[in-house]
């Protein structure tokens, strides 16, 4: 009578009583019951959070982190369809081209914005830095080829011996020179000398261009120059001259990075061939058997820092959870949707030997019962 029958029974039109069995024709009711007893007793948010927190284990957190980052490494290897290239590749170019260029400016304001860096350049490369025996050979021979030659010289030299350069310099000899020289430098003069030798510079150009490749030559200006070139080194300067000149090159990197480091790096970001760079960058990460180990490292500090903020927020996440999955809808419904079998099997499986007990308690009840009504009654026939 608890089960059976499943369905009402009609008779003549009219449903015959104790059809269906108790518990399907209460189904509908049993079930909110069993949804009432299970939130309200098993399934509390004090035994949720319990729960949560035997579920979320720092250890089992960082297994799941780590596979899901050996997923990801996975799944990047087997892309064909490049979007992983294209999503690398714009993030790359917004973050030199539009984040970098604006962060760029900002910090380019402060006073000590690269010092440490620039001065350790400065003192690791630019204050050591020396040129060898063949590339002071080389520098010489193109300052001498190219950057000075003999035409170029005389060019200078006439640009130099103006008018009034030449009367200053003449000038300036009968005032301040003194014994053979001022008697030379009133009597003669050095103006007429200057004059010839600018006219000459002007009228002949190959002479003069040959005489000055002869006195190169003769004052072996190449091996001068070379010598001058290997020699040349800050660390040959004062220290004090070494110092201004370490803040000078500080404070003109920083000036250029504040007025033009942002469009530079705009134009490089123009230029440059972001696709292609994150192939290459994506096959170097998944050579890479740094990021292979590290991904443990990565998956460890994920989960320490999801342990601090579960300590702190886990009561309030599985108060804000429990309404989100419904979980008492879910067991009315699904004690609705089970067959009044089903339902049979399944509360027969679980309470079967409390049952078959209070039927057999029902039987010796009844018996007991039986006998003593039947013994009062023998006794009051009787008298």
């Amino acid at each position: 009578m608890l089960f059976r029958p499943y369905r009402a029974i009609y008779v003549f039109g009219r449903r015959i009583p104790f059809t269906p069995g108790l518990i399907p024709r209460n189904q509908e009711r049993l079930a909110k019951n069993i949804s009432n007893t299970i939130m309200g007793s098993l399934l509390t948010p004090q035994e949720l959070q319990k729960l949560a927190k035997r579920l979320l284990e720092t250890e089992r957190v960082e297994e799941a982190i780590l596979w899901l980052l050996r997923l990801a490494s996975e799944q990047l290897k087997e892309d064909t369809s490049q979007k992983s290239v294209k999503v690398i590749a714009n993030i790359l170019r917004d973050l030199l081209g539009e984040s970098l260029p604006r962060l760029l400016k900002v910090l380019a304001k402060e006073e000590n914005f690269l010092e440490a860096q620039i001065n350790q350049i400065f003192d690791q490369v630019l204050l050591e830095f020396q040129l060898s025996e063949e590339q002071a050979k080389r520098l010489a021979d193109w300052l001498l080829e190219r950057a000075l030659p003999p035409d170029v010289l005389r060019q200078a030299i006439v640009d130099f011996l103006t008018d009034k350069t030449i009367q200053t310099i003449d000038d300036n000899l009968r005032e301040k020179t003194s014994g053979t020289y001022w008697v030379v430098a009133n009597l003669f003069g050095v103006r007429n000398s200057l004059t010839r030798l600018r006219t000459f510079c002007l009228d002949e150009k190959d002479d003069t261009n040959a005489r000055l490749a002869e006195l190169i030559k003769d004052l072996q200006m190449r091996d001068r120059l070379k010598k001058l070139l290997r020699d040349l080194s800050l660390q040959n300067l004062p220290i004090s001259t070494v110092r201004q000149l370490r803040k000078t090159t500080r404070e003109s990197v920083r000036h250029y990075l504040q007025a033009s480091g942002g469009d530079l790096l705009q134009e490089l970001t123009e230029s440059a061939d972001w696709e292609n760079i994150s192939v290459l960058l994506i096959n170097r990460l998944q050579n890479s058997p740094v990021v292979n180990t590290s991904l443990e490292v990565v998956s460890q500090e994920l989960a320490l820092i999801l342990e601090r903020y579960l300590e702190k927020d886990l009561e309030v996440i599985v108060a804000q959870i429990i309404p989100i999955l419904s979980i008492d809808q879910v067991i009315i419904d699904r004690v609705n949707s089970t067959s009044p079998a089903d339902l049979e099997a399944a509360i027969e499986g679980i309470v079967k030997n409390e049952l078959q007990a209070i039927v057999t308690l029902g039987g010796i009840l009844g018996f007991v019962v039986g006998t003593f009504q039947a013994g009062l009654l023998y006794f009051n026939l009787i008298n």
